[in-house]
């Protein structure tokens, strides 16, 4: 057994890092793993259906995962799209292929509205994992690809229910062909033990999961926490599991009951290694079961078989998003996500031939069509990347040429988002008279609708850089958010206008020791003054006097500065920058405390002058130099002389 884990883990190793690394995703790397290690390439592993029914929970915590991300209130608006699209979807996916089974082929209608039910499922886990991993999920497709595959969830249970009515071996007792302990129970109990428990799992979500996790909480202790999180989840999916329903709808709701919890985000940090591990698991285990041997045998008619199934998909499912009003440009991509089989047909099919609706190579052969679309998924995702690329490369608008660029008399604005505007605008209501470049099509759109003065060009490129009056402007602003860019503006003008004043936008802190390596004239970490001035009133809030607050601030600021400058020096070197970065913590720790005692003491000094009837002119010198000794303990020892950070 540990022989296998180390080929699996091994596999995983070296074949998703290089798909990643050549854009196939990580998705296509696990099938590629597992073809690489199955039976019918280099043979490492055998059959794979009991790891399978064990990596198919990795699909239960993705679900649990999804749920915990949809709040009850959010799951109510996507009522109709679960209901209306995901319904519609199976229902005319079914039946499309049903009457191509029993027409075409010829077959029994029993065993072509079978394969009809399980070929109109997707795959929960390719298309969920597909579309986080590239940031689609939130997307309008996405959301409504989501509302689908939670409603072939649903269908899985009444699919289920169906399929002893289709049996050619009525002998056949539900016993066999169910792990459910409520299957020979009449159907009006079996209906209602369904409700109950779904019911019990809502509420105890609701009403008995947050005490439970306060009091794991209390001990302190991590893996506990990690062990409760684990332990909920396995629970839920085996009660589901034993009375015949979904273990994934199980934790899915469950889920959802508990994201409204202020143990959410522990839940998540805790679930998520666990979920991407199976999940990695589950897509080596799809791509080892894939039977080369019978692809070669009756390669055209798998091939014409996986082509007709996604198309017959593709066309439902877009006419759908056309139908359900879908915006044009998320259309492709609704359709190309779900087009493909799922792994909920590897159950079906199970039961199908435990049932005899299917022959033994029916079922290896719709298995095979099920697993290489499964397989096409991710390179289907891919292509629908490169059309929006092309799309966009071929509407975007080409870049103003040089001489449509009107001159800067003292400012060029490289960047013109939201800090490129502030700093626009300010230096324009100064009189300044600046021009302003920015790479973004549908920035330069918006920003000229509203009758601003900007051009459409990349400032790295010397003619434009020029003219826009670069040889004669006073000052360049670089004030894109894309670090690489702007080391690269920045080095184009130190080289070729050396009279300009460079001011830049840091991204972040290692962006901002480039920045000084560079030696512009001043910067700004994009975040840091907005997060100082919030911090200030929070302080006013918890009952610092205004006066203390601002003072907490300004020494919080120009420490961080002075930090900066001598960090950049070390940046690069692991162990001293460590070593650098942990005293400058407790460096700042000790000036703020030592600043808030001596404002006590200074305090307390005025209350007594006050109450001995003193005035406020006859406190004692010594305390009138506390600000000019705290400023010079907390710069002590920095070497290297301030530059101009802003």
């Amino acid at each position: 057994m540990l022989e296998i884990a180390l080929i699996y883990l091994a596999a995983a190793i070296v074949a998703v890092p290089i798909a990643k690394r050549v854009g196939l995703g990580s998705v296509l790397g696990y099938l590629i793993a597992g073809i690489l290690i199955g039976p019918y390439a280099l043979g490492v592993v055998g059959d794979q259906t009991d790891v399978m029914h064990f990596a198919e929970f990795g699909v239960v915590m993705m679900l649990f995962l999804v749920g915990l991300e949809l709040q009850p209130a959010r799951l109510w608006k996507l009522r109709h799209s679960i209901l209306g699209l995901g319904g519609l979807q199976v229902v005319l996916t079914a039946a499309a292929i049903f009457a191509f089974c029993y027409w075409v082929f010829t077959m029994h209608w029993q065993t072509a509205l079978a394969i009809g039910l399980m070929l109109a499922l997707s795959s929960t886990a390719i298309v969920l994992q597909s579309l986080e991993e590239k940031g689609w999920l939130k997307q309008e497709a996405g959301q409504n690809a989501f509302s689908v595959l939670l409603f072939q969830d649903i269908a899985i249970i009444p699919i289920l229910a169906l399929l002893p009515l289709l049996a050619f071996a009525p002998q056949s007792s539900s016993k066999e062909i169910s792990d459910s302990i409520i299957a020979s129970w009449p159907v009006w109990q079996q209906v209602g033990v369904s409700v109950a428990v779904i019911a019990a799992i809502i509420a105890g979500g609701k009403y008995v999961s947050a005490p439970l996790f306060r009091y794991i909480a209390q001990t302190h202790m991590r893996e506990i926490f990690t062990i409760f999180a684990l332990f909920l989840v396995v629970a839920i999916a085996l009660v589901m599991q034993s009375i015949g329903l979904s273990p994934a709808l199980g934790t899915f709701l469950a889920g959802v009951v508990l994201a409204e919890s202020e143990f959410r985000h522990e839940l998540e940090a805790d679930i998520e290694p666990f979920k991407g591990l199976l999940l990695g698991l589950f897509f080596i285990t799809v791509g080892a079961s894939i039977n080369f041997e019978l692809l070669f045998n009756q390669f055209s008619i798998v091939i014409a078989l996986v082509v007709f199934l996604i198309a017959i998909k593709a066309c439902i499912l877009f006419a759908l998003a056309m139908a359900f009003n879908i915006s044009r440009k998320q259309q492709l991509l609704f359709t190309l996500a779900l087009a493909q089989g799922g792994e909920f047909a590897f159950v079906l099919l199970s039961v199908t031939t435990t049932l005899s609706i299917l022959t033994p190579e029916q079922t290896n052969l719709v298995t095979l069509v099920v697993a290489v679309s499964m397989l096409i998924a991710p390179l289907l995702l891919m292509l629908y990347e490169q059309i929006q690329k092309r799309s966009y490369s071929s509407t975007a608008p080409e870049f103003d040429k040089p001489e449509q660029i009107s001159t800067a008399k003292h400012v060029i604005i490289a960047g013109y988002g939201r800090f490129g505007q502030i700093m626009g605008r300010l230096l324009h209501a100064q009189g300044y008279e600046i021009t302003v470049l920015d790479h973004s099509p549908s920035q330069i759109e918006l920003l000229r609708r509203f009758g601003n003065t900007v051009f459409y060009g990349d400032a790295a490129r010397q003619e434009l850089l020029e003219a826009a009056g670069a040889h004669t402007a006073q000052m360049l602003v670089v004030a894109i958010d894309n670090p690489d860019k702007t080391i690269e503006i920045i080095k184009l003008a130190h080289k070729n206008y050396p009279q300009l004043k460079i001011v830049a936008r840091a991204i972040d802190r290692r962006h901002a020791y480039q920045l000084l390596n560079l030696k512009v004239d001043a910067f700004n970490r994009e975040t840091v003054d907005s997060a100082i001035n919030l911090a200030i009133e929070s302080l006013q809030l918890l009952g610092n006097s205004k006066e203390d607050a601002e003072r907490a601030g300004k020494l919080f600021r120009d420490h961080d500065r002075a930090a900066v400058l001598q960090l950049a020096e070390l940046w690069g070197d692991d162990a001293s920058y460590g070593v650098a970065v942990r005293q400058r913590m407790e460096d700042l720790k000790q000036v703020l405390q030592q600043d808030k005692q001596a404002r006590q003491n200074l305090n307390t000094c005025d209350a007594k002058d006050y109450e001995n009837g003193l005035t406020e002119n006859t406190v004692k010198p010594k305390n009138a130099n506390d600000d000019a000794h705290l400023e010079s303990l907390y710069l002590a020892g920095y070497k290297t002389p301030l530059r101009r950070v802003l």
